[in-house]
Formats: C-alpha cells, structure tokens, sequence
C-alpha cells in the first residue's frame, strides 16, 4: 500500500491573509509529496512494512530494518507531521468552552501564558524542527524536535504542532519565525485540537 498525498480539507488561498496561497500550494505539493515520494522508494524495500501503520513503526522504530531507519524517521516523519499539521489550520475556531481550553488553563493558568510558552518553544528550536502541545502520561506539556521526529517516538501524543522549518514561512514572513508563529495562533484549528485530545485521553 502505497502512502499517498492527502487532500487539504480547505483551498490553498483560504488561509490568507495569514498563510498566503504561494506557501501553502508548494509546501503541500512539493514538501510534504517530497517525503511521501522518498519513503515510498524506502519501503520499496521491503514490501511487508508497506502494510504496516506509520505510527506504529515511528513508535518503536529499532522494529524498523536499519539500512532504511533513517529513511522512515525522516521521510515517514516529514508524512504523518504534515498529514497531522495541515488538519490544524482553520479560520475563526475558538478554544472557549472546551476541555482542551480547561486543561491548558490548569496547566498553563491563562490561555495568554499558554500562547506565550508554546511560541517561546517554537521560535526556540535551532534549524529545523517542530514545536508541540503533547499529552504525556495524561499531563500536557509543551516539547519541540528536531527535522521531522514525532513525540509518538518518545510515548508521548501530539495534540498541537507547528512546523518551523523555514519553508513553512520563508515566502511571506522571510525570516521573521515570530510572526509566522503569531500568524499560525491565530488560524489553529480549536476544533481539531479538542478532537485530538479527547482521543489521547482515550475518548472520542
């Protein structure tokens, strides 16, 4: 089973005037196709872990044979990062009124302290990587990775991501991570957020 390209659940230009259309059509098409394309060819290899799930390999990946391990870290991780980021991209969600909003004010105490840990965290990461909201043995806390690893690898469940890799803003924000940031808060899809973490923690 081949991976494929997932469709967007929204049109290039709907992010704008955050995410303009440019950024989004070549870091959907030609990025994430890019990682999909070079693990396809690693899992060519070995036909049997094209049946497998890419999470489950990602989890414990000494399962994975080594001369393509690299390969489905980087590549499989650079898929199921985007597939899970790209879901988390709307206009006009609010986190009022549900439970991830009532965790992330226990843990945080305001929803401006949380904002402002989490954009620390990912205009921290040195080069390339990513910055999360993950649940971890049932407490959220904030982590980043580098290239494409995926707190799965660690045990620990994604709830929120950003890419901050620079081809994730370079076109429209040019250098300035921050504002890509500050822009990335502002369309983060609340409702796919409260979908993920009711699902970490074991519900629906």
């Amino acid at each position: 089973m081949l991976h494929k390209l997932p469709k967007l659940p929204y049109e290039y230009d709907s992010l704008e005037p955050y995410f303009d259309k440019e950024t989004m059509l070549l870091h959907h098409t030609k990025h994430h196709q890019t990682y999909i394309d070079k693990l396809n060819a690693a899992l060519d290899k070995y036909p049997h872990l094209q049946e497998r799930e890419l999470d489950e390999m990602l989890k414990v990946l000494s399962s994975v044979p080594e001369d393509i391990r690299n390969a489905v870290r980087n590549h499989g991780g650079g898929h199921i990062n985007h597939s899970f980021f790209w879901k988390l991209l709307k206009k006009d969600t609010s986190a009022k009124g549900k439970e991830i909003q009532k965790a992330l004010h226990s843990k945080f105490g305001s929803y401006e302290e949380f904002e402002k840990v989490f954009s620390d965290a990912a205009a921290g990461v040195f080069g390339s990587g990513w910055a999360w909201v993950v649940l971890d043995n049932g407490k959220l806390e904030i982590m980043t990775t580098p290239n494409q690893d995926n707190p799965i690898s660690q045990g620990k469940i994604p709830i929120i991501g950003i890419d901050v890799w620079e081809h994730s803003y370079y076109l429209k924000h040019k250098n300035k991570r921050t504002d890509y940031i500050k822009d990335f808060l502002e369309i983060l899809n609340w409702e796919q957020a409260e979908v993920n973490y009711r699902k970490a923690k074991g519900g629906k």
